[in-house]
């Protein structure tokens, strides 16, 4: 059986990263799927409907803000914790496990996963495997879909954000709006993101100049 694994979020200022994994045979994986960037966010989710019922198992990990901004830790270990996780809950000895690096070194973070996992399975670790084995495809667009889910969660208790990135406006205009009416960042921004911290600092600078 193949495994695949990927993340999605790892960049954005709000919410949470996820990690998913996908146990399937080759054969079962739409030929659809591709890289879950280059699907419309429709399409994206009409696939993940059907590898959520086509697939052998799938298994989603959850990275929320306080751990992102855990400063005992990094988002390489996270990513690295993230996989490792995501693969525990659905690998089984003899599995081929193929995961989109998220290290510079691919070499690296194979080797971090590997020596993470309680599984027997063999691990490789690719840069850009979500466009090149489908079964990693496949985690990508789950993944994404998870975050998606999230994203819209975030919306529906605050308003427009936008999607989250750093170099989305609308993300950037609820950051800002939000420090000036509230005085502080909200729960679901990443305090430790030079974006935060930014806002933060036109805060103090507001602040100094009202004095």
């Amino acid at each position: 059986m193949y495994v695949g694994v990927d993340e999605a979020g790892k960049g954005p200022v709000l919410g949470s990263m996820f990690v998913a994994a996908v146990r399937a045979e080759p054969d079962v994986i739409p030929a659809a799927v591709d890289d879950s960037k280059r699907l419309a966010p429709a399409r994206r989710e009409e696939l993940a409907d059907q590898l959520r019922e086509q697939v052998d198992a799938v298994s989603v990990v959850e990275i929320p803000v306080e751990r992102i901004d855990d400063p005992e830790t990094d988002m390489n270990q996270l990513t690295v914790d993230g996989h490792a996780k995501a693969l525990d809950e659905l690998a089984q000895g003899g599995d081929h496990c193929y995961l989109d690096a998220g290290d510079t070194n691919a070499v690296r973070f194979e080797r971090r996963v590997q020596t993470s996992i309680g599984a027997d399975a063999d691990v490789r670790a690719e840069h850009g495997a979500d466009e090149t084995y489908p079964i990693v495809g496949a985690a990508s667009i789950i993944a994404k879909s998870a975050r998606e889910t999230h994203v819209d969660g975030l919306a529906s208790e605050y308003g427009a954000v936008g999607s989250g990135y750093p170099g989305d406006e609308t993300t950037r205009t609820f950051l800002r709006d939000y420090v000036h009416e509230r005085g502080s960042l909200p729960a679901c921004a990443r305090e430790s993101w030079q974006t935060s911290r930014d806002i933060m600092c036109e805060r103090d600078q507001a602040a100094l100049t009202d004095f």
